[in-house]
């Protein structure tokens, strides 16, 4: 027997995330959550612990770090921390990100943004695992991540791009600048 899935298009799939993430954001009882809040294809709510110290640590760093490396390279953008972002398998929040000006133009008043970040990081919590961190990059490549970053439980950094999504580098092409360990 032959398995075969039926999934809507993109355009079906991101117009059922706006309203489903509109609803999430308009009840009052996931206001006062902790946990991270994110959903899957289907709209239901998906709760992860809330992140250590540490890991908030570093994902500030990280954000911070983009937005000043990349405007130093002549390239504006907005750095963020916790950036949903409208996939095929429902909203999913990356740690940090940065748009570029020009992208972070179209996206701009979104309540979870239809189009990725040209980057975007998962900072490792002992909770992740493997099959998860791959599959949300293959998640943000699709919804238009240029590289997805890895920043592990020790601060290591490593880095995918769109072209080889499952292929680890030890640098970003997008930001070389950028420090292969971050400290919290």
């Amino acid at each position: 027997m032959q398995l075969t899935i039926h999934l809507p298009s993109r355009e079906e799939t991101l117009a059922f995330n706006r309203q489903r993430w509109g609803e999430i954001l308009a009840d009052p009882r996931w206001n006062a959550c902790d946990e991270r809040i994110e959903t899957n294809a289907f709209g239901n709510i998906l709760m992860s612990p809330p992140a250590s110290g540490s890991h908030c640590k570093r994902q500030f760093r990280i954000g911070g770090l983009l937005e000043r490396l990349l405007a130093e390279r002549g390239l504006p953008g907005e750095g963020f921390g916790e950036c949903p972002i409208s996939t095929i398998d429902g909203v999913k929040a990356c740690d940090a990100a940065w748009f570029s000006a020009e992208r972070y133009a179209r996206v701009r008043g979104q309540q979870a943004y239809e189009e990725a970040p040209e980057i975007c990081v998962e900072v490792v919590s002992p909770s992740n695992t493997e099959n998860e961190l791959q599959h949300k990059r293959s998640l943000y490549f699709e919804a238009g991540a240029m590289e997805c970053w890895r920043c592990d439980q020790q601060g290591r950094m490593t880095f995918y791009y769109q072209n080889a999504p499952d292929v680890p580098k030890p640098r970003s092409e997008f930001c070389p600048e950028f420090p292969v360990e971050i400290s919290d």
